[in-house]
């Protein structure tokens, strides 16, 4: 897999060291030729811990050196600050590069952290009056091991059985596949489930694999399949900029609309020129308009103007809204689907989809969101913009998607569970029974 600036670099190194030593006099000095320097700015009251180690230091301002790192190499730190905000706690949570000999900054009042362009070899001193420093509250040598960007290493079988066939009826089914790319990589491990002569293609549009097969149903009238795949699953960051064509991810999609009712909850709001701050924005609003609710009808459609008008919803309908509002500003943005883990490891069945989106602001490359999460869990409100945790899986990408070979039917809204048609015509998705399920595997199954 390859690696995405922020996350998949870091993702491939061992940290040393996870103690942050305080020497608030260090900023005007060099730094130690074997030390990172770091600089956080937070509200003056806020508590901060570095790798889940309080630190003592106080004030908008506190500067931190690191136990000794090996030149040249990246490194993460994982920086909690916690303080009041109107009357509520408010928790952000930011991962900070950092390299030996290098001074990073990492402000909690922006919307990203990132470390300043390498400085010039400098002479190297040791300070001439060492401050008192904070002892470690772990054991250091006892740390070598991955830290920052995090991975996931499971096993995932998808399963269909296609019921109540008439007999002599042939149905044709397509199944969603999950490709390898820079978030993930993914191995078929077990296809002995799977009827005889299926295909798997690529469709044009999106890129997005595709398992076709045509089966006669058994005497009881069913056609059964399944397929499991291992999997390792990064946390995922802002990407890098590949100069991909993005054209399609500024059009409408049939439920996607870029004008008409979704645009009126930016109506009278000073959009930023700025598009990352502008995605912020849209983001925020979003968050704000909407509540995760899965009551009465109509959610799920991934429909913007009824989750406009309905202000709630799943998945579908946060990144629908989302996606209206960026691409009516042209911010490309494209959608992402397929399934959640729970944070917990072990493994157990999984009861649905999950989908999240990327958009891409100019000259950069495609960031991730993950509102619906943010919105049931504030907490982490600023991770999920530009962050995705590693408990999950892509099945595919986009919206109104022409399968391969190409169906009879309409365009898919989205492509994550089965679709059947029999005698040129969808088969009713409740006669389609799924199973979804996942184990974690050992580290060294990697």
């Amino acid at each position: 897999m390859g690696c995405s600036t922020l996350t998949r670099p870091l993702a491939c190194l061992m940290l040393l060291g996870v103690a942050a030593l305080c020497l608030p006099d260090l900023e005007a000095q060099s730094v130690p030729a074997d030390r990172a320097l770091i600089v956080v700015r937070l509200p003056a009251t806020a508590t901060l811990t570095i790798q889940s180690d309080p630190t003592q230091q106080t004030g908008p301002e506190r500067t931190f050196l690191s136990t000794p790192l090996e030149p040249g190499k990246n490194y993460v730190y994982t920086l909690e600050a916690t303080w009041n905000e109107g009357g509520q706690p408010r928790t952000i949570v930011r991962q900070l590069k950092v390299r030996a000999g290098q001074r990073s900054e990492v402000n909690f009042a922006s919307t990203e952290a990132r470390a300043p362009e390498p400085k010039p070899t400098v002479k190297v001193e040791e300070p001439k009056t060492l401050p008192k420093v904070e002892e470690p509250k772990v054991d250091v040598s006892k740390e070598a091991k991955p830290a920052g960007p995090r991975d996931r290493n499971f096993l995932f079988a998808y399963s269909a059985t296609v019921t109540e066939l008439p007999e002599g009826k042939k149905a044709r089914i397509w199944l969603p596949v999950p490709s390898s790319s820079d978030d993930q990589e993914v191995k078929i491990v077990d296809i002995k489930e799977l009827p005889d002569g299926f295909k798997i293609n690529k469709e044009k549009t999106f890129g997005n694999q595709v398992l076709y097969v045509e089966a006669e149903p058994d005497k009881a009238g069913k056609v059964s399949l399944a397929i499991t795949y291992r999997v390792t699953r990064d946390e995922v960051g802002s990407e890098e900029d590949t100069g991909e064509d993005v054209a399609r991810f500024l059009q409408p999609d049939r439920m996607v609309p870029i004008e008409g009712k979704p645009l009126d909850l930016i109506k009278g709001k000073e959009v930023p020129k700025d598009q990352m701050a502008a995605a912020h924005l849209f983001y925020d609003l979003v968050n704000a308009h909407m509540k995760y609710d899965k009551k009465g009808t109509g959610w799920g459609r991934g429909d913007s103007v009824w989750a406009y008008e309905n202000c709630y919803g799943n998945c579908t309908d946060f990144h629908s809204l989302f996606m209206s509002l960026a691409r009516a500003n042209k911010i490309p943005v494209k959608f992402e689907i397929g399934f959640p883990l729970p944070p917990k490891r072990g493994g157990g069945e999984i009861a649905g989809y999950h989908c999240w989106a990327k958009f891409k602001p100019e000259g950069k490359g495609w960031v991730p969101v993950d509102i619906s999460e943010a919105n049931k869990d504030p907490k982490k409100k600023d991770y999920y913009f530009g962050n995705l945790t590693e408990d999950r899986v892509t099945f595919s990408t986009g919206r109104d998607i022409e399968l391969e070979p190409k169906q009879d039917g309409p365009p898919l809204n989205f492509f994550v569970y089965p679709y059947v048609e029999v005698d040129g015509k969808p088969y009713p998705g409740d006669k389609v029974k799924r199973k979804f399920t996942w184990k974690d595997l050992p580290e060294e199954q990697k």
